[in-house]
């Protein structure tokens, strides 16, 4: 098999089964970048994680509250209209995305929104949502489509009489907050519970594991014949994205992403006239909002995790930054970056490897150089990126079935 970014495939696996620990590393030195792409492999897990329990969500992990999440997730009563829920733009059969370029909103206008839907799964593993990071929690990620007239368009009264008029929302509202759906005078409370156990429900859709953690675990405990069952073309895919492509400088841990911001070089010209600022709006957006992890809403009385809202600056660096996304479920996830312009992976290789670094901020983004790769380089990452696709995925059914009110 032939090599990439100066290790073989043979050579990948040879090292491979010495990198069992860093002792393993330190007492057999090994030539050339191969130990340090091995380690980057091993970072990229174990998969999956638990997802963190969210201090400032006081139904987080909630088991009635789970219930309730998924039943409002499928329920498009949720909008106004009755025809848009959060599963329209979010569709399980499309990996939780809506297969297009930009969003569509509700209403009768259904009006082309500026942005790509983001894919769900694993959601829970972030600490900034939305493609500018404009909400800093879950459940305030949640609450801006109910909210925004494009969208759905609700308000707070509409969202608490759909709670308190079905008697089996109304049931797991009571099982998961402990009362009944506030009156018309707290239906801002009603709504922003209503949020929280979305997010609840959402901190479960954890995805399972790839092909790509099959050959992490393999090599993590020497085992040769399982991981030789790695395609070779996924193989030289993985060297180059561990090694020249340095993809894992951004794309890094168990979740590729680490989670933050930055410009990529795409245009960021929604229209003529009209930017998307990306971040530096986000930040303007997150700090502004009432909902975010410093304002009443949070049930993290300490409001320790809204330590990095509290720190957030604008710079014009952020203009044209956005979120770096998951690379897990990827191939699922088509069309790609905040605005949809690229169809495929392939048109997103061909973008890394023919870098425009005349679009880059010149204060910012100097690692992001044109890899330069063949087409035959570009192949094997792209055999590699659809090695992160789970084997299995878990029961999304919107049905959890009747409830029964406790204590009742």
């Amino acid at each position: 098999m032939r090599g990439a970014a100066g290790l073989t495939a043979a050579g990948f696996l040879a090292c491979g089964l010495v990198l069992m620990s860093s002792a393993a590393v330190a007492q057999t030195p090994l030539p050339g970048p191969a130990p340090e792409e091995l380690r980057n492999i091993q970072r990229h897990g174990p998969w999956s994680q638990p997802v963190p329990r969210d201090p400032s969500n006081r139904v987080s992990g909630n088991a009635e509250a789970i219930a309730l999440g998924r039943a409002l997730f499928f329920d498009p009563r949720l909008s106004p209209s009755a025809d848009l829920s959060c599963a329209t733009c979010h569709l399980p059969e499309r990996a939780l995305t809506d297969g297009r370029d930009r969003a569509r909103g509700g209403g009768a206008a259904k009006p082309r929104l500026d942005r790509n839907t983001p894919g769900l799964w694993n959601v829970g593993h972030g600490r900034w949502f939305g493609w500018d990071g404009g909400s800093d929690s879950l459940w305030s990620f949640a609450l801006r489509p109910i909210l925004h007239p494009d969208e759905m368009g609700a308000s707070a009264a509409h969202v608490a009489r759909l709670l308190r008029g079905d008697a089996n929302l109304a049931c797991r509202y009571a099982n998961a907050f402990g009362r009944a759906v506030p009156p018309e005078a707290a239906a801002e409370s009603a709504l922003v519970d209503a949020a929280k156990a979305l997010a609840a429900y959402l901190e479960t859709l954890v995805s399972g594991a790839s092909a790509f953690d099959e050959l992490r675990e393999a090599l993590a405990r020497g085992d040769a014949t399982a991981a030789a069952r790695y395609p070779d073309d996924a193989r030289r895919g993985l060297a180059l994205f561990a090694g020249k492509g340095q993809c894992s400088i951004c794309h890094f841990g168990p979740n590729f992403s680490n989670g933050e911001f930055h410009n990529i070089g795409m245009p960021h010209m929604v229209e003529p006239g009209r930017v998307d600022p990306g971040r530096h709006g986000g930040i303007r957006r997150v700090r502004a909002d009432k909902y975010n992890l410093l304002g009443a809403f949070s049930d993290d009385a300490t409001r320790a995790s809204g330590s990095r809202t509290l720190h957030l600056a604008q710079n014009h660096g952020n203009y044209g930054q956005f979120k770096v996304p998951s690379l897990r479920n990827v191939e699922l996830t088509a069309p790609y970056m905040h605005d949809g312009r690229l169809a495929t992976l392939r048109e997103v290789v061909r973008h890394y490897s023919e870098l425009n670094v005349d679009r880059l901020h010149q204060d910012g983004e100097a690692l992001l150089k044109p890899l330069r790769l063949s087409d035959a380089e570009s192949e094997d990452l792209v055999a590699f990126l659809r090695t992160l696709t789970s084997r299995s995925f878990p029961d999304l059914n919107p049905a959890p079935g009747p409830c029964e009110r406790r204590g009742a």
